[in-house]
């Protein structure tokens, strides 16, 4: 296995449990995990094969982004959903997405993914829910394992249509039995549990407004005796809370409590609306959370209450929604957008720092996914880490706090992303990936879609 010296780190964020911030440091990277994260004295004696001079450079632990609809890259900026509320702005763009085919969403993925990766993200989790014209999960798969993306593949379905009073059109929907026995065939084929793994599998049925009681209950019930994570939608606008409490009786929370939807092994999206009692509840249970600030300002669904959620030591992560809600794919931005978000709904800018959002794009991010082998440069730990350099114009006279620069400066692309040992990105240049050509047949097969609606 190849070893790698990254040396004269200019400034260096841990991200470890003491939160250690180091300057003019040096990691070591053995193969897939970290070595050794110190001095550069501390680092002279040892052996390796490839030497990195980051001077001049941030480095932090990878971005993880906990939840994501990839697909939907393929419809941005659709003029007639770009000024509606979530239940509407579905309505609109459903019959769009009926159409998706396969090379769609292969394509797709690999543009978010690239999207993604140049904004300091080396893990993702991405949320596909809908499966027309032969599509498949494997199809993201295949665009991840090119792209070289740590990557959780969210086994989505909705399986209530409008006829049984759901939100999706019907066409849409699939048979229960055979959600389950999908979910079933992609862990057992794809889920690698081991550590450092690059894909894992989770179960998650799209939200309370398109699957039945029974798929929730009985996905728990199969992810547990696959011992894999479980992830939906839940309590993102008032309409989804009315829907709730018409159909089931119950507040969100209450109703996922009373399905089996709480626990480590859980995390749900957005939560704009989780009341007080639901907050208690996920502390509790320690549930976690996909806070998605852009996309709940872009379709006006709320502000979530992250503060009182972490004051509460509930598991809060950062996801960048779809492309078609977010219309952008960019972690670092994602931060910075819930920094400044909690300050305007507390009316206080003391209420979240640039180092606690850093916190929740990384730590945070693994929390929520289950995970205990990313989200920090610690030795034994997966080496993903991102590089921004210094000399860009976006850091000019923040050189004295590069960390929280990060995200009070304008947000920049990578210099260097390494994932799993591997250089990904290197002086901002995508090593392995053809971006222009991605972004071309990303165009093709976009235009192709819209045309046709």
């Amino acid at each position: 296995m190849a070893k790698i010296l990254l040396k004269n780190i200019h400034t260096l964020a841990t991200m470890n449990d003491n939160r250690d911030e180091l300057n003019d440091a040096a990691i070591v990277i053995n193969g897939k995990v970290i070595d050794y994260v110190g001095s550069n004295e501390g680092a002279a004696h040892i052996a390796v094969d490839q030497v990195i001079d980051l001077s001049n450079h941030v480095v932090l632990p990878g971005l993880i982004n906990t939840h994501h609809h990839m697909y939907q890259t393929l419809t941005r900026a659709v003029p007639k959903a770009q000024n509606a509320e979530l239940f509407g702005w579905l309505k609109t763009l459903y019959p769009i997405w009926e159409r998706i085919t396969p090379d769609m969403l292969y394509a797709s993925t690999r543009t978010a993914m690239a999207e993604l990766l140049q904004s300091g993200c080396t893990t993702s989790s991405d949320h596909l829910y809908l499966f027309p014209n032969g599509c498949t999960l494997e199809h993201t798969i295949e665009a991840a394992q090119e792209m070289g993306m740590r990557f959780h593949a969210s086994r989505g379905a909705m399986s209530v249509g409008e006829s049984k009073g759901g939100l999706p059109p019907d066409s849409l929907v699939e048979n229960e039995d055979h959600i389950l026995r999908d979910m079933q065939r992609l862990v057992e084929q794809h889920h690698d549990a081991s550590h450092a793994s690059m894909l894992r599998i989770a179960l998650a049925p799209c939200s309370p407004f398109s699957v039945s009681q029974d798929l929730m209950r009985e996905s728990a019930k199969l992810a547990r005796s696959l011992k894999v994570s479980l992830h939906t939608h839940l309590a993102e606008n008032q309409n989804d809370i009315a829907y709730s409490r018409e159909k089931f009786n119950r507040t969100p929370a209450e109703y996922v409590e009373e399905l089996g939807w709480t626990g480590p092994d859980v995390w749900h999206a957005h939560c704009v609306h989780l009341d007080d009692a639901g907050i208690q509840l996920f502390s509790r249970t320690k549930t976690g959370v996909a806070h998605c600030p852009c996309s709940n300002m872009r379709l006006g669904s709320g502000i979530a209450p992250i503060r009182k959620m972490m004051d509460h030591q509930v598991p809060v992560g950062l996801g960048v929604d779809g492309s078609a809600s977010n219309d952008g794919s960019n972690m670092l931005n994602e931060a910075r957008q819930a920094m400044l978000l909690q300050r305007v709904a507390h009316q206080d800018p003391r209420q979240f720092s640039a180092r606690e959002a850093l916190w929740v794009a990384t730590r945070g991010g693994a929390d929520v996914l289950n995970r205990n082998d990313i989200g920090q440069l610690s030795p034994n730990y997966a080496a993903d880490l991102i590089a921004f350099d210094l000399n860009q114009l976006n850091y000019a006279g923040a050189l004295h706090d590069p960390i929280a620069a990060t995200l009070f400066c304008a947000s920049a692309s990578v210099a260097y992303s390494i994932i799993n040992g591997k250089i990904v990105i290197q002086e901002g240049r995508f090593k392995q990936s053809d971006l222009p050509g991605i972004v071309r047949a990303h165009n093709t097969l976009s235009h192709e879609l819209l045309s046709s609606s």
